[in-house]
């Protein structure tokens, strides 16, 4: 999967490679030609999806509400861990996406792509020490996308990380990331992906203001986004997303409400996707 966009006058072009199942366009392709199925084989095959339905259920239910629970988390890790590769990058990442309540004060936000970038592992992805702090889970794909707010006043990356991980590492990394405090150290971010041409050109390390990083334990994914303004000003003091959207913070990043971008528009890729995992894991009963 090499995802690829621009922002252009109107919806972005956006070139994947050909994942298994889907063409250039993210269409559906067929794999291959038709089988002829037989009364015995069918009914045999009719019990093998009633019973996946069953079980595809379940694990679709954990999944969507964040569930890890013991039953459940070896078919969602199988489930969510490979499904990178045949989901169409408007479904990773839409084009537009909306953040009820998510601005300051409950206000709405609005957020449109600008560019997906091109599937280059992990890299370059974040800050060296985030690196090595990342590297116990390992990196299957990284898949990144921009986007702008409606006012093209702010630029936010947001990524999903996909880990070699089973459940017990992601479980050890999210304690340490909690217990050492590991996503909020200004030593440890994610990068953004500046892509040419668009209103995040100059969105490179030294315009980072706000972050947030998420890792998950009931799937091989690290959630992360971080923000900056669009006209490529320089940050000196970059906070935390958390810390960025209490009450009474008076940062730069806090007033212009970049905590508020980063966190609400990582937080409603992560939804996107849990819904769109859960839709595919779904079998007609």
């Amino acid at each position: 999967m090499a995802p690829g966009a621009v922002l252009g006058a109107g919806r972005p072009v956006v070139a994947f490679g050909e994942p298994e199942g889907y063409d250039e366009r993210g269409r559906g392709r067929t794999l291959g030609g038709r089988v002829r199925v037989g009364p015995r084989t069918a009914a045999a095959t009719a019990c093998v999806v009633l019973g996946l339905g069953l079980i595809g259920g379940a694990v679709t239910g954990s999944w969507l509400t964040g569930d890890s629970g013991k039953g459940g988390a070896a078919g969602t890790f199988a489930a969510v861990g490979s499904m990178w590769h045949s989901i169409p990058v408007d479904q990773l990442f839409p084009p537009t996406v909306e953040g009820r309540g998510a601005g300051p004060g409950g206000a709405d936000r609005t957020w449109t792509r600008v560019a997906v970038a091109p599937d280059s592992g992990c890299q370059d992805a974040f800050d060296p020490l985030l690196r090595k702090a990342l590297a116990p889970v390992g990196c299957a794909r990284l898949l990144r996308a921009t986007y702008t707010d409606a006012t093209q006043s702010y630029v936010t990356t947001v990524g999903l990380l996909f880990t070699k991980a089973d459940a017990t590492a992601m479980g050890s990394l999210a304690a340490r990331f909690k217990a050492e405090g590991l996503d909020r150290r200004t030593d440890l971010m994610p990068r953004p992906y500046a892509a040419e041409d668009t209103v995040a050109a100059a969105f490179g390390d030294k315009q980072r203001a706000s972050w947030t990083i998420s890792v998950l334990t009931d799937a091989p994914v690290v959630v992360y986004a971080v923000s900056g303004w669009a006209d490529g000003r320089t940050v000196d003091a970059p906070q935390p997303a958390g810390d960025a959207m209490q009450s009474g913070a008076t940062t730069a990043p806090a007033q212009a409400g970049l905590g508020h971008e980063a966190q609400g528009l990582a937080d409603r890729i992560e939804r996107g996707f849990r819904k769109t995992v859960g839709s595919a894991t779904e079998k007609p009963s």
